[in-house]
């Protein structure tokens, strides 16, 4: 089907934002008022511009307060309704949005409403234009899709017909016999469908409409029930975005208008009118590569937690670190930023890498080019929105590029340690686009979204959501700061599975390593809420080991400090625990602006 987005969605001046809908792919727009009178071009220089992008202008909007007044009011509305009809022909817009009226002049009379809409409809007429009228969910006296649909089917006139909002329809209650009655509405009538989603919030919903709207897929509601039931109607006019959202306000144009259409492609995967290339889930982390200036303290953490060198690359200034089935990449190339250490790609072991490729490249994630000497294994990468380079990878499988096949082996045997395997990767995301990175995941990687977590910060709040396989293979938390710009202390981190932190930790520390150090206040809170085997928790005291325990089994865990912008965790998971510590994240936080106080990092 035709997508389109309205202007109101993106940031910008109108040009940035047509261009913007343009280069994400979109069929048309919805032109805001709002942004039409502060453009200095012409309707028909807008018109045209829109033509050379490729777009067609679906709706201008919106028009207000128009229906059940008194009738020397509806003639003012009927003399701007005019002017703004010769305005969409300048344009080249032929629909019109009306929403129900939130006017104290508007009477609780839908004969009148209905008498007036069709006296408006017949001036449309005669400019080609048709009007669709919209329930607003905080309307005065029509605030329902089905009350709107009945005055619409009262005045009977061909110009009218409604148009359907999943905002103002499932903001007021999303059970599926609410939208039964869309069933009644002939297709030909609904003359627009605008799709927003939207967080699950208590609050009045004006302010959830205008602050909180998100881009189908990163909310609460069922927005594909409803696109279904709009599709059964015989509905064939595109799939609309409009979004009022303080973040994207303030984000670039571009990558959220990419955002945008990509939550809708997965939407129509989801109702069955697309079919990109299956998902393809991951089954395993195959290796995390840290890109460094400096290679000896990195180095030097990575030999105390028991990771030996153990191979390098064959034309690339890249080393394999390995302990268990942990692989990390230390990268000394020279595109590093000036604040060190970082985590700067991930190989996600694939079943199979190239249809996993595809449909990333389907669902617009960045395709990377790769400078890549003729021997160098066939591996395909895309960006994440974080800047993450992600590469679907296929490890010691002789049908498949083998990616290890580009190292050559150091003899040098690994140190006694006790890391398996990666648990899970914290990634920090741009404070602007944090849902985007959830809708990435789930729909480019095939990852189940977990519930957003909202953490206490000795400076703020962070927000942190979890993105998973089914069975735990891999575990992505993606984390937001406490600002726009707090992206230090929330580095990215990585953590190792182990059987025994304990032993790890006395390890990590008889080889010269060093954990992040926990305040006692904390300890004493411990023993308060649990009970513990005798010296076990003045063990975790003397190491810093924090604990956690949930419905399914206990967590044990602690930190290195960070170097540049990345630290390390070691992790024990007992009994099938499934979170990650959320309730130790305030003191684990607090101990890290502790340290960069001391250290002056």
């Amino acid at each position: 089907m035709r997508t389109s987005i309205a202007t109101v969605s993106l940031s910008g001046s109108l040009t940035e934002k047509l261009t913007a809908a343009s280069r994400a792919g979109f069929d048309g727009v919805e032109i805001f008022e709002n942004d039409l009178l502060a453009s200095p071009l012409t309707p028909e220089e807008i018109r045209a511009r829109c033509a050379d992008l490729g777009l067609t202008i679906d709706l201008y909007q919106p028009m207000r307060d128009i229906e059940a007044v008194p009738e020397d009011e509806f003639a003012r509305n009927l003399r701007r309704a005019r002017h703004k009809f010769e305005l969409m022909n300048r344009l080249g817009a032929d629909t019109v949005l009306v929403c129900s009226s939130v006017s104290t002049l508007a009477a609780d009379d839908d004969a009148l409403a209905a008498e007036q809409l069709a006296r408006l409809a017949d001036l449309a007429q005669d400019f080609g234009i048709r009007v669709a009228y919209e329930a607003l969910a905080w309307g005065r006296h029509v605030s329902t899709y089905d009350h709107a649909w009945h005055i619409v089917e009262t005045a009977g006139h061909p110009a009218l017909g409604t148009c359907l909002d999943s905002f103002h329809i499932l903001s007021r209650g999303s059970d599926p016999k609410d939208l039964e009655g869309i069933a009644d509405i002939p297709g030909e009538k609904i003359f627009f469908l605008q799709l927003a989603d939207a967080p699950l919030l208590a609050m009045d919903v004006l302010q959830w409409s205008r602050h909180y709207r998100c881009f189908p897929g990163q909310g609460g509601f069922d927005v594909a029930g409803l696109v279904r039931s709009v599709l059964h109607t015989g509905y064939d006019g595109p799939l609309s975005l409009e979004i009022f959202n303080d973040v994207f306000r303030q984000a670039e144009a571009g990558p959220t208008a990419v955002d945008a259409r990509r939550s809708l492609l997965v939407l129509q995967e989801t109702v069955g009118i697309a079919a990109p290339p299956a998902s393809v889930a991951p089954t395993g982390i195959a290796f995390a590569e840290l890109v460094t200036p400096d290679a000896e303290p990195l180095s030097a953490v990575l030999g105390a937690l028991g990771f030996a060198r153990t191979a390098r690359h064959r034309s690339k200034p890249v080393d394999l670190w390995q302990q268990g089935e942990a692989r990390l990449l230390v990268n000394t190339g020279t595109a590093v930023r000036r604040d060190g250490t970082g985590l700067a790609a991930i190989g996600l072991e694939s079943p199979d890498p190239t249809v996993a490729a595809r449909r990333a490249e389907a669902l617009l994630a960045p395709v990377l080019p790769r400078r890549r000497a003729p021997e160098d294994a066939q591996l395909d990468a895309v960006l994440a929105p974080d800047g993450t380079e992600l590469f679907f990878c296929a490890t010691d499988r002789p049908e498949l590029p083998n990616w290890r096949a580009d190292f050559e082996d150091i003899a040098q045997a690994p140190a006694p340690g006790h890391a398996a395997r990666i648990d899970h990767l914290a990634l920090t995301q741009p404070w602007h686009h944090f849902d985007e990175a959830a809708l990435f995941h789930r729909s480019v990687l095939g990852l189940h979204a977990q519930e957003s977590v909202d953490v206490a910060d000795p400076y703020g709040l962070m927000r942190s959501r979890a993105v998973t396989t089914d069975d735990g293979s891999v575990r992505i938390a993606l984390t937001v700061g406490a600002a726009p710009t707090d992206d230090t202390v929330h580095a990215q981190h990585i953590a190792l599975a182990t059987d025994d932190v304990v032993a790890a930790a006395r390890r990590f520390a008889e080889a010269g390593g060093r954990l992040l150090p926990i305040p006692a206040n904390y300890y004493d809170d411990l023993a308060a809420r649990y009970e513990f085997t005798d010296g076990e928790l003045e063990t975790y005291r003397e190491l810093g080991i924090l604990y956690d325990r949930d419905a399914h089994g206990e967590f044990r865990h602690c930190y290195t400090p960070t170097i540049g912008r990345v630290f390390f965790e070691l992790v024990q998971r007992d009994g099938g625990y499934r979170g990650y510590g959320a309730q130790n994240a305030p003191v684990r936080l607090a101990a890290q602006h502790a340290v960069r106080r001391l250290t002056g990092g």
